[in-house]
């Protein structure tokens, strides 16, 4: 499967932002799919996943109550949408598939090219 980020931005603090995640190639519906983060130096960071076949989502810690993780069969997407986004949010954002649902980005075999999200103070 062949994935697509996009929807990264400049944003103020408090402000909201929504990533897509396009699949072509395989039904996204099939797979489990993350969104992680990544700032240079660091490891990519867990911030969401979905699995559809029997449901389910998990947000990292400082995800929960301010994004929301979504699918569209219709357009074979997934999307993130953030809202309060604080400027420790800013970073490039990559969303991830693999047949199971996973925290772990070594998991992940499938990924998108990364969409840089930056939000000012």
């Amino acid at each position: 499967v062949q994935l697509q980020a996009s929807g990264g931005g400049l944003v103020q603090a408090g402000g909201s932002l929504r990533l897509s995640c396009a699949a072509s190639g395989r039904t996204l519906s099939r797979y489990g799919v993350g969104w992680f983060r990544q700032v240079p130096g660091k490891e990519r960071e867990f911030v969401a996943a979905i699995s559809w076949n029997g449901g389910g989502t998990d947000y990292a810690n400082f995800a929960k109550g301010r994004f929301t993780i979504s699918g569209d069969n219709a357009k074979n997407t997934v999307s993130l949408q953030m809202n309060s986004l604080r400027p420790v949010d800013t970073a490039v954002y990559y969303c991830a598939a693999e047949l199971l649902r996973s925290s772990s980005f070594r998991e992940y075999k499938n990924w998108g090219q990364g969409t840089l999200v930056t939000v000012s103070s």
